[in-house]
Formats: structure tokens, sequence, C-alpha cells
């Protein structure tokens, strides 16, 4: 379970925060760089802005260097065409 939990996986690059309509969460994006025989992957972070609640990692996907991020309405973001609903779901590639 080790090897398979999104919540181990390498902190990476910010390169992009995008806080939802409401402003109930913010959504990092990192790059993360696997070193020279592994591709680039990328990682969302979910930050809960008006609770007292930890982040949570509900993106990762392998082989990627950019991430187009879009707000569907205050509870469901489309990562690289991935349809979350952060309140419930992730996107891991591995599973």
């Amino acid at each position: 379970w080790l090897f398979f939990d999104i919540n181990r996986i390498p902190e990476g690059e910010l390169i992009d925060q995008i806080e939802s309509p409401s402003g109930e969460y913010s959504l990092s994006i990192y790059l993360v760089n696997g070193g020279a025989t592994v591709s680039y992957a990328i990682r969302g972070e979910l930050a809960y802005n008006q609770l007292n609640k930890m982040s949570k990692n509900i993106y990762w996907n392998y082989k990627e260097e950019t991430a187009l991020v879009k707000w569907i309405d205050n509870n469901t973001v489309d990562i690289n065409g991935h349809i979350i609903d952060v309140r419930y779901q992730v996107y891991d590639w591995r599973r």
C-alpha cells in the first residue's frame, strides 16, 4: 500500500495555483521531475481555504509537463480532461 498511496508522491515544483469560484478551495499544481530515467508528472494538491482541514492530493498523472485547469463549479475541477469532484474523488494514473 505504501507504493500506491497518493499522499506519498514527491512534492515537485509549484507551477500554478487556482482558486475555486467560491474561494472555498485552492488547487496548487506541481511539476514533478522524476529524474534522468523517469518522465515528468503533474500533481494537484487541494487546500481548504475556509475550513481547518489538511490539504490533500487529488491529482497525479504521469508523462505530463503542463496542466490545463478549469473549475467547472464550486466543487468540480477539470485537470487536463479529468473531471474531479474535489469532495469525493481523486485521479491517480496508477489505478
